[in-house]
Parts: structure tokens; sequence; C-alpha cells
């Protein structure tokens, strides 16, 4: 066992951090003394590691709760994924090294910015939340699309393609005008009857990932042209407040 003193000179987590993990209920100490004295055991130790873990690859201390206290999590096959995306950000670290000092030896004429695209980490995190099954929206589109075959699913992947053609025919317009309001509106009912209920909170954290960057920002871009995704995430932004 281990005192909260000892457990944070070890890990150098602060004793009020701790105690703030236990007030959220994301590590509470395994014995409490007469004295009231908090004490540690393996398994807490155990736990602050994963925990950690999850905090060096930026997740949301809500999130490492719900991870946590699922009961399909499996500490072996999240080591594995913490593993993969630790691999990752270091690719990604190495990359933004080897630009700095291109920079610095050949100053602003090194115009490279694929360092610091954060795509491949962040679709990661995504599929790797998605396979903790720890989202309703996920299991549903699972279920839905056990019976596809591939030419279902390049159909419904052109579908969605053409309303986001159809948003770029607008994007010369404002995203709170009518026309891209029922737009918007024709996606999430398109999600909702081929995908999963896309409610407004799920809509509003699909415009933000459409528009962020990477693959997602690109194929969209690629059907309605440049501008597309920016255009269609703030119309969605304005959809989603107004609900």
């Amino acid at each position: 066992m281990m005192t909260v003193k000892q457990v944070s000179e070890l890990t150098g987590v602060s004793i009020r951090t701790l105690r703030y993990y236990d007030s959220i209920g994301l590590l509470s100490p395994s014995v409490r003394t007469e004295a009231g004295y908090r004490l540690y055991d393996d398994t807490a130790m155990e736990r602050l590691q994963q925990i950690l873990l999850f905090r060096e690859l930026g997740f949301p201390l809500a999130d490492i709760v719900r991870i946590l206290s699922s009961p399909d999590f499996d500490r072996q096959k999240a080591l594995s994924q913490q593993i993969e995306l630790l691999e990752l950000k270091r690719q990604r670290l190495g990359e933004i090294i080897d630009l700095a000092r291109e920079i610095k030896d050949k100053g602003a004429k090194a115009m490279d910015f694929k360092a610091f695209d954060r795509s491949k980490i962040e679709e990661y995190s995504k599929r790797a939340r998605e396979e903790w099954g720890d989202t309703e929206a996920y299991k549903e589109f699972e279920k839905k699309d056990a019976g596809r075959t591939a030419e279902e699913r390049d159909s419904l992947a052109a579908g969605i393609m053409a309303i986001f053609a159809e948003f770029g025919t607008m994007k010369s317009g404002k995203p709170d005008s009518p026309e891209a309001q029922a737009q918007v509106k024709k996606l999430q009912d398109y999600i909702t009857d081929n995908m999963y209920n896309c409610t407004n909170e799920i809509l509003a954290g699909l415009g933000k990932m459409y528009a962020a960057g990477g693959e997602f920002t690109e194929n969209i871009d690629k059907a309605g042209g440049e501008g597309t995704a920016v255009f269609a995430a703030d119309a969605i932004a304005v959809y989603c407040s107004d609900k």
C-alpha cells in the first residue's frame, strides 16, 4: 500500500489531482484508514497507469471515466491501442523536429506543413473509442451495416458525397440561409435513415470533424469544391445552436 503522498512522489501527479480523480470517481483509494489517510494498492496503481496513458494521448477525463468504467473494457486491448497511438505521436513529433531543423537551415522557404497533420492520430482515436463500443450510435451503425454489400456501401457513400456536392453550390452564400439550413437537415436525416440516430449533439461533433482537416475535409472539398467542408461545418454549427 502507498499513501497519496508516496503515489504523488512516484508518479509526479499532484496530491490535489489525485484527490480530484477520487472526487469524480476516476481513481479511488483502495483503503481509507480511520485517520482518513488514502492508501493505494497495486490494482489502483495499474488503473493510474491507464489514466496517465490516456491523458498523454489527449483523452478528456470524461472519456477516460467512461472507458475505464465500461464492462467491455479490456486492459490488454487498450494497451495495444495506446501503444499504436503513441507510436503515431512519436512519428509525428519526429517529423515536426525534422521540419524545425529544415526551417532553421533553409529559413521560411521550407514550406512543408504535413508534419502538423493530426488526422491519422485523431482518426485512430475515433476508431479506438468505437471499438470499445461506448456509444449507442456506433452500435446502431454496426447493426445496420452488417448486412450491406460492398455495392450498397459504395452507394451510401456516394449519397452522402452528393449532399456535400450540393453544399458546394451554396458556399458563396451564408451558412445561416434557409437553403443551407435545409441542406443540414437533409444531411442529418440521411445519416439517421442509413447509419444511426444523428442527434444534434452528434451532428455538431461531425461538423467540427468535417472542417478539422485531413481526409474528411479533403473528400468533402473534392465533392463540392474548396471551402465546402468549412461551409458545411459553419451551417451545421448554426443549425445545432438554434435547437
